[in-house]
């Protein structure tokens, strides 16, 4: 019999320290009117003394106790991140050994935006092949490669995680999906840049290890290239809800419009957190769960879509 996964629990955990625009503004030339204005974002939270993976392994354990679930029950962590601790070990690993989930594998996933949708999409092709519980986590802590002197980018940003345990069913969940990349457009959003700097070579390429961003070619793309492919996805479908990547609020208008749904389906939460990148579409998952808006095991059909680095944009309908 295959198996097909379904999302049996939701959970996501922000750092304590918040950020609101005000703030943001004592510090650099902006203003609370100039960020929300063009955004939509009206406060972030801003890590302290955790990195990803502590941000990850909280959401782990949540995941783990609100399902009464033994962590020698996972089979496989995925990790979508693209600001990890360290290139190794990966988040994953260091969640699998934190909480002691010791028959899981586990390895970290980077798509920026699109990450947990690209990682939801991969769960579920392990969860065909036999295993029957997995945790599918977005974690970053994007304040750590910021450059905090470009108002550019450091007012978009926040950090942030969420994630899902994924379960063996005998019923299709994820109904369709749609991964894709163009690489070619890659350096539109960097991050994490590392020089050739060995002993035989001159690597004088001067680039920044900080995340940088065209922003208007990442919003052209997201509002050509993202709202073709939902609008593909969604033909000939009842949507109950769209949960997209929580970018600007200017995107989620533009797509609504040319997919023709109406814009209150589209979920928003990015006025608290900013952009989070993988953690958007997770922590918004586990916030309207929540309060009631989604209810997990109600066959509400929904649009999960993410959008950015690589560039990566992906979509899928589930049924919850």
């Amino acid at each position: 019999m295959t198996n097909f996964g379904q999302i049996t629990a939701t959970a996501s955990y922000v750092p304590e320290k918040v950020v609101s625009n005000d703030q943001l503004a004592e510090i650099m030339d902006t203003s609370d009117e100039w960020i929300y204005s063009r955004t939509g974002i009206k406060t972030r939270h801003i890590a302290t003394d955790e990195n990803t993976s502590d941000l990850c392994i909280k959401v782990a354990n949540q995941l783990l106790e609100k399902s009464h679930t033994s962590p020698e029950e996972i089979d496989f962590i995925i990790v979508a991140t693209m600001s990890p601790d360290y290139n190794s070990p990966s988040v994953a690993c260091m969640v699998q050994g934190a909480v002691g989930a010791s028959r899981a594998f586990a390895f970290d996933l980077s798509a920026a935006c699109a990450g947990f949708v690209y990682a939801l999409s991969m769960g579920e092709k392990i969860i065909r092949t036999g295993a029957k519980k997995g945790l599918i986590i977005g974690g970053e802590v994007l304040s750590k490669v910021l450059d905090w002197e470009d108002r550019t980018t450091a007012v978009l940003f926040g950090d942030g995680a969420g994630g899902v345990l994924l379960e063996a069913s005998d019923q299709p969940h994820i109904l369709k999906e749609s991964l894709r990349a163009d690489g070619t457009r890659g350096m539109s959003l960097t991050s994490g840049y590392k020089e050739n700097k060995n002993p035989y070579g001159h690597s004088t390429t001067g680039q920044t290890t900080c995340l940088t961003m065209a922003g208007r070619d990442i919003f052209d793309f997201a509002t050509r290239d993202v709202a073709a492919a939902i609008a593909e996805l969604i033909e000939g479908e009842t949507i109950d809800y769209f949960l997209l990547h929580q970018a600007n609020s200017r995107i989620l208008d533009k797509i609504a419009r040319k997919v023709k749904a109406p814009r209150e389906k589209f979920l928003q939460n990015m006025d608290k957190y900013g952009n989070t990148s993988g953690a958007t579409i997770p922590i918004l998952l586990d916030e309207s769960v929540a309060d009631g808006t989604l209810t997990l095991g109600n066959n509400q059909k929904v649009i999960l879509s993410g959008f950015g680095g690589g560039l990566t944009w992906g979509s899928m309908i589930i049924t919850l």
